[in-house]
């Protein structure tokens, strides 16, 4: 996979720095959902466990069923309650969401004031990367049950992934304050004290107390490996990398999963590491050759260093994986249009443009993006294609006037 590019691509190395650089840009201004986004979402990382219940998971025998549809009296809609969210907890781990989320509604419906049902409905959004629908679902549980450490967690994890449209300072304010709360509420909960310091993070909070909360959280559980890079990221950007660096080696050394190793390799990235990152990612892909995370830092790895000729197969495979990931499609969009390959551009940004932001959507109207292809049509002598591209493009940013005269330069072009 990191075989030297081939010499058919050289003909694109001038366009090699921009397309680098905007890469890096573009990946970390739209929060990479498989990875987690900039430096802490983490999906993939965290999973929230499973609500409890009476019943426990794969009962020796079948719990009776009534012969026809009766009115069930407390202690039937109790027992029938706890079966379905026992069901939903076995489906959810079994990752056949769709009977999972049955069967938790199928609880809701019996008790819709408890907040175990709301809980396991948000855990099957969060695990299928539906945030908004996870981020109600939570908020709904914490409102019913305030002193539920479980949902606070997690609604402080949902609240620093991507959503479309989002307020992101406001989620970001909100995470650190759920996550507050649940320190509060458990002071003994290492993985309480990293979402704290993760929602920090995502805050732009780069200080002592950002610092003493993932300290707390390794001194809680010393086996922490995430909380030790989380930990690393922070003394890193504190510019005391001679201690980041032991954090670091001794993450990578210790990490036992690919979620995990794409942390490291993603922060990293971050830094500019490119080469440091390669090692990390070829030992997550021993572990998961086909996680998502792992995908897109290799193809990101490979466009940053000009191997054009690799990166296609690789970014082709992400969106395979994940197939809602903008990041992913994105980038092998301006991959495409490195490669002056036009048609194939505009049909991945055309992909990409359904699972955008309304930001990443006036991002792929620009020169890496619709505007860009239409320039390509254009020295290609393909006025007709151009319009079309400008058009898309101008869709995407009604108010760019710039489209509007390459438009119109279009038309002319067609017209003479």
């Amino acid at each position: 996979m990191f075989r030297r590019a081939s010499k058919q691509f050289r003909r694109v190395a001038s366009l090699a720095a921009l397309i680098a650089v905007s890469i890096f840009i573009a990946a970390f201004a739209a929060r990479a959902q498989e990875t987690g986004g900039a430096l802490g979402g983490g999906a993939g990382i965290f999973r929230p466990k499973n609500p409890e219940t009476k019943r426990s998971a794969n009962p020796s025998k079948p719990v009776a069923r009534p012969t026809r549809p009766t009115r069930p009296n407390p202690a039937e809609a109790e027992e029938k309650f706890e079966d379905a969210l026992a069901d939903g907890n076995d489906a959810r781990d079994a990752r056949k969401f769709a009977a999972a989320e049955a069967s938790y509604r199928a609880a809701l419906s019996l008790k819709p004031r408890d907040a175990r049902a709301l809980y396991g409905l948000g855990n099957v959004f969060a695990d299928q990367q539906r945030w908004d629908d996870a981020e109600g679902a939570y908020r709904k549980a914490v409102e019913i049950a305030p002193n539920n450490t479980e949902a606070l967690i997690a609604l402080s994890f949902v609240l620093v992934q991507p959503s479309t449209g989002a307020a992101n300072a406001k989620r970001f304010t909100d995470a650190e304050y759920f996550a507050r709360r649940a320190v509060q509420l458990q002071s003994n909960n290492a993985l309480a004290f990293d979402r704290l310091g993760v929602a920090m993070i995502a805050r732009g909070t780069f200080t002592k107390e950002t610092e003493a909360g993932f300290r707390r959280a390794v001194e809680l559980d010393p086996n922490f490996v995430v909380a030790q890079v989380h930990l690393a990221i922070v003394l890193r950007r504190m510019n005391r990398g001679d201690e980041a660096e032991p954090l670091y080696r001794s993450a990578i050394d210790r990490a036992k999963d690919a979620p995990t190793l794409v942390l490291i390799a993603e922060a990293m990235q971050s830094e500019q590491r490119w080469n440091d990152s390669e090692p990390v990612l070829r030992r997550a892909l021993q572990l998961h050759t086909r996680y998502p995370g792992v995908l897109f830092l290799v193809g990101r790895l490979l466009a940053v260093n000009k191997k054009y000729a690799e990166v296609e197969p690789v970014l082709k495979s992400a969106p395979e994986v994940n197939p809602k990931s903008f990041p992913a499609r994105n980038i092998l969009g301006r991959v495409y249009l490195g490669l002056e390959r036009y048609d194939d551009a505009f049909n991945t940004y055309e992909r990409a443009v359904e699972l955008a932001s309304d930001a990443d959507r006036k991002q792929l109207a620009g020169s890496f993006g619709f505007g860009g292809v239409g320039d390509g049509y254009m020295h290609a002598g393909r006025a007709r294609d151009a319009l079309r591209a400008y058009q898309r493009a101008s869709q995407l940013d009604p108010g760019n006037l710039e489209l509007q005269n390459k438009i119109a330069a279009a038309r002319a072009k067609l017209s003479s």
